[in-house]
């Protein structure tokens, strides 16, 4: 792969500043102070916030404590969504810190999986990394490594190594010269204004007469309404790790350097703030 690797430290540094706060229902002994955290874009809620568990706990007693969850503005915030893509899809244009509403009652059992442990998180991380390979080389990648080099992609996530995530995790983003890219590319597409809770399609990153797909030329494939004409003002952002990456950037460069450790890139398309 390219080494821009500057803009992979980039993505993996990114932090949203947040501020927890005890959902006013919850039953207390006192009053139980905001909790602040900066959050990794490329982690997930469950695994980056027992400090936040742990503090609102001294102000409660445990017979009024079930599985903690979180909301924003009265959204549910699923866990299994990278940290970044929530924050993309539900508060791009909010003033920060990011403020986050902390339940231990009332899980929504309609609108979030449970996350007993870390292990399910690891589940799904690995999953996800599994899906996105056999989308790029037919999973010949991830099935030639070891169980040691999962766990070391694993471990690098859980514990912000960065060094350690990408020497396992240059392997995936590896291509023959000849193919000039990846099989397919791993991506999803979320859309707030949307009950589907993602798009996702079979999208090559080379045409079949060799020329290269742009990330312009996935949203016109896939989702063509998230590009404004010439002549009428701009109606959605379209938003991967914070930024709106230009309609020009290949797809093939996108995929290797702002994909989410879980290899797939992340792609919110929201609607622009009316200034």
């Amino acid at each position: 792969m390219a080494d821009d690797k500057d803009v992979l430290r980039d993505v993996w540094f990114g932090r949203i500043p947040t501020c927890f706060t005890l959902y006013q229902d919850e039953i207390t002994e006192r009053e139980a102070e905001p909790f602040y955290l900066l959050l990794p874009r490329v982690s997930y809620l469950t695994l980056v916030t027992d400090k936040v568990k742990k503090h609102f706990l001294k102000v409660m007693k445990a017979e009024d404590v079930e599985e903690m969850w979180f909301d924003f503005e009265g959204t549910p915030l699923k866990w299994h969504y990278p940290i970044g893509l929530l924050f993309d899809l539900h508060a791009s244009n909010t003033a920060l810190p990011w403020s986050i509403t902390v339940h231990f009652k009332n899980f929504p059992e309609r609108d979030l999986l449970h996350c007993p442990s870390n292990s399910v998180i690891e589940a799904h991380f690995m999953s996800s990394i599994k899906e996105a390979d056999a989308l790029k080389h037919k999973s010949q990648v991830i099935n030639d490594m070891q169980k040691k080099d999962h766990k070391q992609l694993w471990m690098g996530l859980q514990n912000d190594k960065f060094d350690q995530f990408w020497a396992m995790n240059r392997k995936l983003m590896e291509y023959p010269t000849e193919e000039g890219g990846f099989r397919y590319i791993p991506f999803r597409i979320y859309l707030t204004m949307s009950d589907r809770p993602f798009i996702q399609k079979l999208f090559r990153p080379i045409s079949p007469d060799g020329h290269t797909h742009t990330l312009g030329d996935l949203l016109k494939a896939v989702y063509p309404v998230a590009i404004s004409n010439d002549d009428e003002s701009k109606r959605y952002q379209v938003v991967i790790h914070g930024i709106e990456p230009l309609l020009e950037t290949p797809l093939q460069w996108l995929s290797e350097h702002l994909s989410h450790p879980d290899n797939f890139l992340h792609i919110s398309v929201i609607p622009a703030p009316s200034d």
